[in-house]
């Protein structure tokens, strides 16, 4: 065998791993879908660096080792162990999340292969050392298998009921590889880090009616000798990690793409029409990144492969992509070009950074991310444009603002901290790293465990951070150092491992920061310590004041929120920018303290009464009317325009100078800044202003849509100043209405993207409008129902499914909550005596939902609206709340997003009304679902809006939902650490990070226990007595006016029944027993009936307590659940004393006696006093029916209805 040396061509930091991998095999021989199993062999080739080497560590999960053999000669031991299938092992009784952090942490360390370590472990027998000694390359095989994976590898396998053998291969069963970060040790043995590239030869063995896709270039596929079975052969000359290996089967189409024949598509079957439209343009995704980076592709091949259930929506691996099916779309479909367009984009600029250069361990994942997202962000700006980019800037900076101020603040890299400034010495730089590490509730030194939300957090402020550096920098020199990188990588890629140079293909900060210095010979340190290396983003506060004596505008910009969650004092430069009446200005200060003040002398004297052409920063000149401003000749300001801090930008200004910003800025992100700050300032010129954008047609088309859903927030607060029709109606009758018969709407024509958008946006607006009794205007009801009734897109080249779906959405914003009234006793109410808007809502989402099972819209888009809108009927009063038919759509088998979006209904259903069956629903969908994307949305759903709110009591707050919850993070879901994660989120968002309030501390069990009592004297006996009189007092009389105590039972409490307690409200009690014929009629296995055969039943019960009660019983779709909602109150006046030792006195027994007495008479009293109110109470009803009658309105405050004013 030829000899393998790795020589040092310079001193780089020495690796723990006692080992180089060269070269590994991998081949699947047995892929069987019936049983779900796999049967495989790899080979490594590794190339011992010390002469001490006796143990290899690999990773490994969910694999069953067989075999462990040594250069084909010399069968080794091995050792199997995975922390991670229980991670409080140590400590099995605690439920504190700290304790499991620290757990999950020291247990992902433990199977790092960056620090040498792994599950499998092989012992080089004695017999192979002289192989070692020699410096020879050593040739480790193992076999393996998997059955039933649970994590890693994903199999869909549809059913159609019938026995049919070729029925999976006519319906697309397929399988594929996935997994959070490095998870290829899910499915085979290897090296599992970025940081061990390698060759590779890869061969997968599959029945003849399908084909296997993965890395690298297809050299060759070879039939079995039953021609019953082929074999793929795969090779992969340049080096690249075993993350980045991956893996797809199924009977799929082949496209190879018409402009570049280096790239192939593949797509299940009966879908290549959708394929072909979806990636027409992807070679130019290509050819824009080799001309930006001035770099060939760093591959040979190029693959994309639709598949379904995949989890996310891509999957970037070296020379292939993974991609949801969900991503295809027809050339009729507008929205969903943009996000796949978008993502197919991305991975591509992944195959550059991240898939050829990869990350040298975890803490430099920011730099390979934040790459890629910065190039493909370039890539966006070319398709969709400048305004559209600096948009998307602003939502991303929104975004990681939101996330750091309710967290704490992102570290991109960990691994050291900053560099201690002059003044601080090393004690204090030991303090305050601790202190950045302890603010999240999850170890933030590994990817498997950290939060989802915070790694995609942590991946845009990546972005960001490239973003502020080419600001810096300077986007010519920051290209040409990712140029330099790729060209050291292109070299290293074409040599052997015996050259040494393999380590160019990594890339980490320290490497990233003296490239920097090469290429430009700026020492970016200080800024990588500030922005990468520290956590939180600045937040700054920027008042101002004209003096007009000296012409000069007075700035004052302060940080007072350095000591919030997530925000930090920023030192350093701050642009600030000035429109003035002569032109724009640009200010740099410097801030160093908390409170800057800062005098900036104007260039422009005041003409409030002249109109004059102002030139604006683009070297455009408009007229203005400058009658409305003040003495000072600024007409506004802004900071940081150019978004090149981590900030949050608060600036006071009058409102005319917001909507002069608005009016005149070219800049997209201070035009939507403008309509974010008018919503404080509900005035007529603010509605002008609003109008104006609307209407003009060369304005960006998300700033025209923000200022509608503005102007909605404006009306509202002005409805007493409002005239005339209401608002944007005669801005959409003007853009979109016939011209004959302007409330009819024109057909549909979308050819105008701009027109399109704000189409579907001005209804939804309007929706949201309100009276001043809060109620939807009836005129915007009809409109709204006019726009169903003559939709026409038969001449459209375009479809309008989410045009519909808007529409619906709209119809779902003008439901206003119902008022309750008083209804007479035993009187049933039917869809006909519900309110007209709600009848005519419910109408069109049922025959809407009706369309969709025999003529279903794309992604089911209509579906998902109708299900929100029949939530939103529920919350607000209109129909009594049930989960049977979410329950029916979030079932596996119905499209994705049908099912997300029953499930964010389920959710929510269950914070108000759910019971524990609901509840028991969900978590078994967590642990159980089939579609790993499901589960972790419906996590991310529970983290956002939680069934009860942390350390209160209620219904749902149970233990054994506690410690199923901890029971899947600790053990179950030990092969999906992405999904681990998210139940910690859930954890958290429920219980907090401490041990739950729930758990009782074992040493306080005594507390609880009843306990022997010895009075000590006659004094102490007589004091019992009196106790016990006070009890029963205390029970008997009420301790605060208009409360009731309720001492019934448990036995006697229907749990189908939520009582709620209240001093002012009549009782009522709703039976919605008939409501769940609308529930059968829209579960997606049965046919909806007309409206028209939908009874709605109330009936009403009147009784009266002591205290008035109200009674809402609700139809139950599931079994009764004993209510936690009441608890038995003991009889506190039965204390036994039977171990009390003296004999009672007889004055004592007189004086108990004359009590008793006095508490009967009492109590007479208090059913006199009882019959009486039930006698105001009939005749208050009657009062009240007669002015309803009358038209006047009735107040409820039942919040389990949620109803309002």
């Amino acid at each position: 065998m030829k000899e393998l040396k790795v020589k040092e061509k310079e001193k780089t930091e020495e690796s723990p791993r006692p080992f180089k991998l060269a070269h590994q095999i991998l081949a699947l021989t047995g892929i069987s879908f019936e049983k779900k199993s796999i049967i495989g062999f790899v080979e490594l080739t590794i190339v011992p660096v010390r002469e001490t080497l006796k143990y290899i560590k690999l990773n490994a999960k969910q694999c069953r080792i067989y075999k462990a053999i040594l250069n084909d000669t010399y069968e080794a031991q091995f050792h199997y162990f995975d922390p991670f299938t229980n991670i409080c092992q140590e400590n099995p009784n605690t439920r504190s999340l700290d304790q499991f952090s620290k757990h999950h942490f020291n247990a992902s360390q433990l199977i790092d292969p960056d620090q040498n370590s792994g599950e499998l472990v092989i012992i080089i027998p004695q017999e192979a050392n002289h192989l070692i000694g020699e410096g020879r390359g050593l040739r480790v095989g193992i076999e393996f298998s998997l059955e039933e994976p649970s994590g890693g590898i994903h199999f869909v396998i549809p059913d159609d009921g019938t026995d049919n053998p070729n029925a999976m291969y006519e319906l697309g069963a397929h399988m594929f590889t996935y997994g959070h970060e490095n998870s290829s040790r899910l499915w085979f043995p290897c090296v599992d880090s970025y940081a061990e590239p390698c060759t590779w030869k890869l061969e997968f063995t599959i029945d003849e009616k399908m084909t296997a896709v993965s890395n690298g270039e297809l050299t060759e596929v070879v039939m079995t000798p039953d021609l019953r079975r082929k074999t793929f052969h795969y090779v992969v000359n340049t080096p690249i990690c075993a993350p980045n290996i991956c893996l797809a089967v199924g009977p799929f189409e082949i496209y190879v793409d018409p402009n570049m024949h280096e790239v192939t598509h593949f797509c299940l079957p009966n879908l290549l029409p959708l394929l072909k439209n979806t990636v027409r343009y992807l070679h130019e995704a290509f050819e824009f990144f080799e001309e930006v980076l001035a770099s060939r592709f760093p591959f040979s091949c190029y693959k994309q492969v639709f598949v379904d259930e995949l989890e996310g929506q891509v999957h970037a691996y070296a020379t292939m992509t993974i991609l949801s099916t969900h991503l295809l779309h027809s050339i009729a479909i507008i929205d969903q070009t943009f996000m796949s367009r978008t993502i197919m984009s991305k991975a591509i600029a992944e195959q550059f950074f991240g898939c050829f250069i990869t990350m040298k361990n975890w803490n430099d994942v920011w730099l390979a991310r934040g790459i890629a997202e910065y190039l493909n962000g370039f890539y966006s700006k070319k398709c969709f444009g400048n305004n559209a980019y600096r948009a998307w800037i602003r939502r991303e900076l929104a975004e990681v603002v939101q996330y750091e101020e309710k967290y704490g603040g992102i570290i991109l890299d960990p691994s050291q901290p900053p560099a201690p400034l002059p003044v601080a010495n090393q004690s204090t730089k030991v303090v305050e790293i601790q202190k950045i590490e302890n603010v999240h509730y999850f170890p933030i030194k590994s990817l498997h465990t950290m939060s989802p939300k915070y790694v995609e957090i942590m991946r845009k402020k990546a972005h960001l951070v490239i973003r502020m550096l080419e600001h810096r920098i300077g986007q010519e020199l920051l290209l040409q150092v990712f140029n330099k990188q790729l060209a050291l990588a292109t070299n290293a890629a074409t040599t052997k491992i015996s050259a040494g140079l393999w380590h160019q293909l990594l890339i980490s900060t320290n490497v990233f920061t003296k490239a920097i210095f090469t290429v430009t010979g700026k020492d970016m340190t200080v800024f990588i310590d500030q922005w990468v290396r520290t956590g939180g983003h600045a937040k700054f506060s920027l008042t101002s004041v004209f003096n007009s004596k000296r012409n000069t505008i007075e700035l004052e910009i302060r940080q007072d929120s350095v000591n919030q969650k997530g925000v930090r004092k920023y030192v350093g430069p701050l642009l600030v920018q000035l429109q003035e009446l002569d032109g724009t200005f640009k200010h740099t200060l410097q801030i160093e303290n908390t409170i800057v003040k800062a005098d900036i002398t104007c260039h422009s004297k005041s003409r409030r009464n002249k109109k004059k052409k102002i030139p604006l920063c683009t070297g455009e000149e408009v007229d203005m009317d400058l009658s409305v401003m003040s003495e000072s000749p600024v007409l506004w300001i802004r900071l940081d325009p150019e978004m090149t801090l981590m900030r949050h930008v608060n600036c006071e200004q009058p409102d005319f100078q917001w909507q002069f910003q608005l009016r005149h800025e070219r800049d997209v992100t201070a035009q939507l800044d403008a309509i974010q700050a008018l919503q404080k300032y509900p005035t007529v010129a603010t509605r002008m202003a609003l109008t104006d954008v609307i209407e003009h047609e060369i304005t960006f088309y998300e700033v025209r849509c923000e200022a509608a859903k503005c102007l909605t927030k404006v009306a509202n607060a002005m409805p007493s100043q409002w005239s005339g029709p209401p608002a944007m109606l005669t801005i959409f009758r003007k853009l979109f209405g016939s011209f004959s018969a302007s409330h009819i709407v024109k057909q549909n024509n979308f050819t105008n993207f701009q027109h399109y958008f704000l189409q579907k946006t001005i209804p939804l607006a309007m929706a949201g409008l309100r009276t001043a009794h809060g109620i939807c205007p009836p005129e915007i009801m009809r409109f709204l129902l006019d726009l169903f009734k003559y939709n026409d897109n038969a001449k459209n080249h375009y479809s309008d499914v989410y045009y519909r779906s808007a529409l619906i959405d709209a119809l779902g914003a003008s439901i206003t909550p119902v008022i309750a009234v008083v209804i007479q006793q035993g009187s049933k109410i039917k869809s006909e005596n519900l309110t007209p808007d709600a009848k005519l809502v419910l109408e069109e989402v049922t025959r809407i939902l009706n369309l969709e099972k025999s003529l279903p819209s794309y992604k089911f888009k209509v579906s998902v609206s109708c299900l929100k809108v029949l939530r939103k009927l529920q919350k607000c009063g209109h129909l009594p709340p049930s989960s049977m038919i979410y329950k029916s759509y979030a079932e596996y088998g119905q499209y994705i997003d049908v099912r997300l979006a029953a499930l964010e209904c389920l959710v929510d259903y269950i914070k108000v009304d759910g019971k524990w069956d609901d509840m028991e629903f969900i978590i078994q969908l967590l642990e159980n679902d089939l579609d790993p994307e499901v589960r972790h949305q419906l996590s991310r759903m529970i983290v956002e809006n939680p069934p009860f709110e942390r350390g209160k009591n209620h219904r749902l707050n149970r233990e054994d939902l506690r410690d199923r919850i901890w029971s899947s993070m600790n053990t179950t879901l030990s092969h999906d650490t992405r999904l681990r994660c998210d139940l910690v989120d859930v954890y958290y968002a429920l219980y907090g990070a401490k041990e739950p309030m729930m758990v009782r501390n074992p040493e306080l069990d005594a507390l609880y226990q009843p306990q022997k009592v010895e009075p000590a004297s006659k004094n102490e006996r007589n004091e019992i007595e009196d106790l016990k009189i006070d009890m029963v007092d205390a029970k008997e009389e009420p301790i605060i006016e208009g409360i009731e105590v309720v001492t019934e039972s448990m036995e006697e409490h229907n749990p189908d029944q939520m009582i709620i307690e209240t001093h002012e409200e009549l009782d009522m009690k709703i039976d919605a027993d008939d409501y769940k014929a609308i529930e059968t009629s829209l579960i997606p296995t049965t046919s909806i009936s007309d409206t028209e055969k939908i009874q709605t039943q109330f009936t009403e019960t009147i009784e009266v307590p002591s205290a008035k009660r109200i009674k809402l019983d609700y139809a139950s779709d599931s079994q009764s659940q004993p209510s936690t909602e009441l608890n038995e109150i003991p009889n506190l006046g039965e204390i036994s004393t039977a171990n009390v030792g003296e004999p009672v006195t007889k004055e004592h027994k007189k004086k108990k006696k004359k009590d008793k007495k006095r508490h009967k008479k009492k109590h007479k009293k208090e059913k006199r006093r009882e019959k009486h109110n039930l006698e105001m109470l009939a005749k208050h009803k009657g009062e009240v029916t007669e002015t309803l009658s009358s038209g006047e309105s009735s107040r409820s405050s039942s919040v389990n209805l949620d109803l309002t004013n």
